[in-house]
């Protein structure tokens, strides 16, 4: 088997069972600060892979490359301050 195909293999996998395991957490897991950043820590790998290997930017333009990583490095954060922070961002995001 060409060590390409093995590579994206074993990626996949990977990103099965993270999602597997984001799934478990969700369900089994007592919210905190604790499960919430284990579970934006696993968005943000799985994000670097998709983007590097499945959306083949590991060797694109530098900007183009750099923002999408910056996408999955921002949401992850977003989302533990959402949780940190609740009533200070729905003030701020209040119409």
């Amino acid at each position: 088997m060409n060590k390409h195909i093995k590579q994206i293999n074993t990626l996949w996998i990977m990103l099965i069972v993270l999602t597997l395991f984001s799934a478990y957490m969700a369900e089994k897991a007592t919210p905190g600060l604790n499960s919430i950043a284990i579970m934006a820590l696993v968005l943000a790998i799985k994000g670097r892979i998709i983007v590097d290997y499945f959306m083949e930017l590991k060797h694109a333009n530098v900007v183009v490359r750099t923002l999408m990583q910056v996408y999955f490095y921002v949401i992850p954060a977003l989302i533990i301050l959402v949780y940190l922070f609740p009533e200070q961002i729905a003030k701020w995001t209040a119409l």
